[in-house]
Formats: structure tokens, C-alpha cells, sequence
């Protein structure tokens, strides 16, 4: 039917109710519908429902006329409660998911009885074969104790929960379409019952989930072969294998307005600060939006300090990773449908450690911190020491070295400055070329490209070779820090000094290190600040940082997490010992 905007009359709508609009000549304003629920009532004749505002404001086109919408016909009045009448209730169910294609809504008989029930359940959330053989099969084979032909509702349900069904994984009783829906959403199944105004919602969830495998991201030589997959479910069960503590707690809850993607939060009672906990839930529960995908949108959200380059939380996909964060008393963040794991709070070393470290021993673990260090250092710093040094301070340069730098760069165009933002831009192309192509392919564009490039751009003479070796050496730097975010963050640092240092020479490369600093000490990650234990100093928490002491001297928790139980180990007796 066709409406014009004046005459638009209060309609309900069901949740999923899209307006199509016609072929108007000029743009319409649309008024979406105000949702107003009317609930929270025990009685019965109070139905929630859902109104829209009264009237719609109509707009003029060019020509005078009123512009209309075309509004197809469809039945939209639905009660969230559930009634005791079956068919109604089925009926309801229908209009309030809009009887999508792949909603199944089966009606069957009860057994011996003359009651009927309904399952509802989407097909390919559910696992069809499980309802089939365990719910459908054994509900008609159900045969009531006391042999009544006409039971009330409520001894069916109560038969069906305790004594019928009790092989399920999970079931449970629901009293309004609002919990069935989110709960059918979700891949459970529902049965309602003739005559009864609750439901029983029984898990059927369909598993098709991948392997555990070792994450790529962060592979070891020594250490678990085995990662998280995008199950929250199986993440959760690798987390508490490795903690067999009744203390590890589980907090659920549903992110997302329309999405309601399931998540958690996993930390130990009594090592965890409990204002800790409280401010991830608190900032957990403050996301407002209608889809969380992915970890990466919580941790846009919960993060201190949206505009620092620098991670505010760490992510990883190992269980080990994340069972010794919480040995630490710190919180991690679970997201269903990822394989990614958050944990807060984290300082700027954590960056720079992987759990090899612990699996190795202290001599070894602390050989290859200070490489990492040292290698996030050639990463930010090199390319713009070479152009300080270049354009402005040649005279620290050794004089051989400087006459050989001198010599390689005659016939190049470029100043030192553009000639580093250039390479550095194409070996920045090549690393994302590398990441984003299928892996074989990936692996040889980011080889030959490179080698190809460097080679052809050095016999053009647009570059000088030293500032191939240069750019090589930033690249390979990056590489060996084990975080991805952190490496990101440190590329732009890199562009920063080359312009820094285009500017001032060396002063302005120390006006960077100075700023960086200060921000670090500035920034915090869920009250922790980020620079520490160097910031405030910390003398305790030092023995983990760049130099790991010998497991049996960290016999206390970082004091930076603040934790409730600060010791985690006791005194433990050496050898030769009494």
C-alpha cells in the first residue's frame, strides 16, 4: 500500500522491520522508530509491546508533491511473553525473528500424552543430527511415570528438565521470546509447550571449529605446540588446563547491541587486584556498538589513550602466554569467534618478552632481551642517525667511512633526507605485499622484491649503496621484536626521526628520544604506568625486565600489578643446601 508521509497512522513494527523506500525524486529524512518496552510488570495483562512516535513529518519535492514511502504489508504485532497457547506462541516466535528462511519450527507430539510441543531451532547453528536423535526421538518415545494421557504443562516440563533430557549439556527454563530468541540465536534449541507460558532451552550448538595448531604469529622453538582457536569455549578450557586452581574465575557476558558476541573475562581470586577487575568490567560493559567482531574493537575501546601509538593491551594467541599473566595477577579478555586474547594491564617491556624466555635458562633469556632492545633500537633510530650524520654532523663520522660514504653517494639526485623516506617507504610496501599474498608468494616477493629493488635502484644511481645496507639492517631489526603491535608503533617512530632529523641533525633526534620518554612516563595502561618499574622506579621488578635473574630469586608477583597474594614462590632449597 501506498502512504503518504502526512497520513503515516502509529504502527508497531518487529525488531528486524526495514522500511523499503520507493523510487522518491529527492532524498527523505528518515525517522527511524523510538523502541519504548513495557515490561518489568507481574502482571500478566500488562503485554510489552513496541510503539513508534505518532506522526511523520512529510517533505515536499521540487514539483509540490509529497514524497511517499511504500510500506509492504506484513502482520507486525508480537507479544514478548510467552503464553500458554502453543500456537500463539509460535506465532509470536515467527513475527519476531520475520520468519527467516532458516528458521525451523517443528511441532510434535509429547510421547503417550495428547499434549504437543514445538522445537525451534535455526538450521546450521544447530547441530540438526544431535536434536534429531537425542531431543525430537526421545521426546516422542517419552512416556510419563504415572501413565496420565492428559498431564498438566507444567509435569511435562518438569519430566522433560529432570528425568527426559538430562543428557544434554545444558538446559534451562525461559520465560519470554526475548531470552528464547538470543538463546535460538545462538545455536541452542527451544521447546515450547502446549499449555505452559516457559520454554526449555536445550544446548545444540553446531561444532565446526579447527584444529588446535601453533600460532603463527607467535611461534617458539621451545614451548606448547598448541594455540587458540576461534571457539571461546575451547580457549577458556586450554586457559584452566594449565591452572587447575578453584580460585580462576570465569566472568561471561555479551558484547555488541546486535551482535551479542559472547565473551569473558579470566583472572585468579586472591592474585588479581580487585579494582583491577572492576575497571576491566566496568570499561567491558561501557562498549556501545552494534558489532564487536573481533579483540581488536576491545581494545580500541578499553585502551587509556586512543591517540598513543603504543599498545595500551596485549594480545596474544598462546594459552601459555596468558596462564602466566594471570599467575601475575593480571586480567585476560576472551572474545568468541577470534583466536586472540587480551591482557591488561601491560608496561612497554612486556613487549619485548615471549614465554621462551621462562622456558630458557636465565643466561640465555637475558642474552636475547638485550638483542631485542638493541634491535628496537637499530629499528627507530638508524635510518635517521644516517641522515644526522649525512646532512649535518659529517665530522663524526670516521674519516674513512666518511670517504666512503662520500664516494658512494656521488651522482645521486636525491638528497640523504628524501633518498631514506624513499627506500624506507618501499621496504614498508614490500612488508605489507609480503603479509597480505598467499604465503609461498608472500615469502618470495619480500626476498626477490627487496634484492631486485635494492639492486636495480643502486645501478640507476638514485640511491646510494650505504643507504641500501642502512634500510636493510632497519628491516631485519624489525623483524626480531616478537610483537607485531610494537613493530607497527616503531615504524612510525622510524619516519618521525628521519624527519626530526632532516631538521636539527642529532639535536633533533634527541628531542625525539626525549619525547618519547615523557610520553611513556605519561601514558598508562589501566592505571599502570607504561614506563615502569624505570618509571617510578620499581627496584623489585627489575629482575624480569631487559635482565631476567634466576627463577628462584623471583619469588614475588611484579609489584606494579598490585596484587592481592604478592609471593608465588617459596623459599626453595639449592643445592648443597640444609
Amino acid at each position: 500500500m501506498k502512504l503518504t508521509m502526512d497520513t503515516i497512522k502509529p504502527h508497531s513494527f518487529s525488531l528486524n522491520y526495514v522500511l523499503s523506500l520507493s523510487n522518491a525524486k529527492t532524498e527523505l529524512n528518515r525517522n527511524f522508530p523510538v523502541v519504548h518496552i513495557k515490561g518489568n510488570s507481574t502482571n500478566k495483562s500488562d503485554k510489552e509491546c513496541i510503539t513508534l512516535p505518532k506522526k511523520a513529518k512529510s517533505k515536499q519535492n521540487q514539483n509540490g508533491k509529497k514524497d511517499t514511502i511504500s510500506i509492504p504489508e506484513k502482520p507486525t504485532d508480537f507479544e514478548l511473553e510467552i503464553f500458554k497457547t502453543l500456537d500463539k506462541n509460535i506465532k509470536n516466535f515467527k513475527k519476531m525473528m520475520d520468519s527467516p528462511a532458516d528458521l525451523v519450527c517443528k511441532e510434535i507430539q509429547v510421547g503417550g500424552t495428547s499434549s504437543h510441543c514445538a522445537i525451534v531451532f535455526i538450521d546450521g547453528l544447530s547441530n540438526g543430527q544431535y536434536i534429531a536423535e537425542q531431543v525430537i526421538n526421545t521426546i516422542l518415545t517419552f512416556d510419563l511415570k504415572s501413565n496420565q494421557i492428559n498431564p498438566s504443562p507444567q509435569q511435562i516440563l518438569t519430566e522433560l528438565q529432570y528425568k527426559v533430557l538430562p543428557t544434554a549439556d545444558d538446559i534451562s527454563v525461559k520465560a519470554s521470546l526475548d531470552e528464547v530468541s538470543l538463546d535460538v540465536l545462538s545455536g541452542n534449541t527451544a521447546i515450547f509447550i502446549d499449555g505452559s507460558d516457559q520454554a526449555l532451552v536445550i544446548s545444540s550448538k553446531e561444532v565446526n571449529q579447527r584444529s588446535l595448531e601453533e600460532p603463527i604469529t607467535e611461534a617458539l622453538i621451545r614451548g606448547p605446540r598448541i594455540g587458540f582457536i576461534e571457539d571461546i569455549r575451547t580457549n577458556t578450557t586450554l586457559v584452566r588446563r594449565g591452572i587447575r586452581d578453584p580460585n580462576l574465575r570465569i566472568k561471561s557476558l555479551k558484547l555488541g547491541r546486535r551482535s551479542k558476541s559472547d565473551a569473558a573475562i579470566m583472572y585468579i581470586e586472591g592474585i588479581a587486584n580487585t579494582e583491577l577487575v572492576k575497571e576491566v568490567v566496568r570499561r567491558l560493559e561501557s562498549i556501545d556498538t552494534d558489532d564487536v567482531p573481533e579483540t581488536g574493537f576491545i581494545e580500541q575501546w578499553i585502551e587509556d589513550s586512543f591517540l598513543s601509538p603504543f599498545p595500551q593491551v596485549q594480545h596474544t594467541e598462546r594459552p601459555d602466554r596468558v596462564r602466566a599473566a594471570l599467575i601475575q595477577g593480571r586480567v585476560a579478555i576472551l572474545l568468541d569467534n577470534t583466536p586472540f586474547v587480551l591482557i591488561v594491564p601491560v608496561t612497554i617491556g612486556q613487549h619485548f618478552h615471549t614465554p621462551e624466555d621462562y622456558y630458557e635458562r636465565w643466561l640465555l633469556s637475558t642474552l636475547v632481551r638485550v638483542l631485542r632492545y638493541v634491535a628496537a633500537f637499530i629499528s627507530v633510530f638508524l635510518p635517521g642517525l644516517y641522515v644526522a650524520l649525512v646532512s649535518y654532523q659529517p665530522g663524526m663520522i670516521p674519516t674513512a667511512l666518511a670517504l666512503s660514504i662520500a664516494g658512494s653517494r656521488e651522482g645521486v639526485p636525491f638528497p640523504a633526507t628524501l633518498e631514506a623516506i624513499l627506500m624506507g617507504m618501499t621496504m614498508e610496501i614490500l612488508q605489507e605485499a609480503g603479509l597480505r599474498l598467499p604465503k609461498p608468494i608472500g615469502q618470495t616477493v619480500g626476498v626477490v622484491g627487496g634484492l631486485v629493488i635494492g639492486d636495480a635502484a643502486v645501478a640507476a644511481g638514485i640511491v646510494s649503496p650505504i643507504m641500501v645496507i642502512v634500510i636493510a639492517l632497519t628491516a631485519i631489526a624489525s623483524f626480531a621484536l616478537p610483537s607485531y603491535s610494537i613493530a607497527i608503533s616503531l615504524r612510525i617512530l622510524r619516519f618521525a626521526n628521519m624527519f626530526a632529523a632532516s631538521l636539527f641533525g642529532i639535536y633533533g633526534l634527541i628531542m625525539v628520544y626525549i619525547m618519547i620518554n615523557v610520553h611513556f612516563v605519561n601514558l598508562k595502561s589501566f592505571g599502570v604506568p607504561y614506563s615502569t618499574p624505570y618509571g617510578p622506579l620499581i627496584p623489585k621488578d627489575m629482575k624480569d625486565l631487559v635482565l631476567k635473574v634466576p627463577m628462584t630469586f623471583m619469588k614475588y608477583r611484579p609489584h606494579m600489578f598490585q596484587p592481592g597474594d604478592k609471593k608465588r614462590m617459596g623459599n626453595p632449597k639449592r643445592k648443597g643446601s640444609q
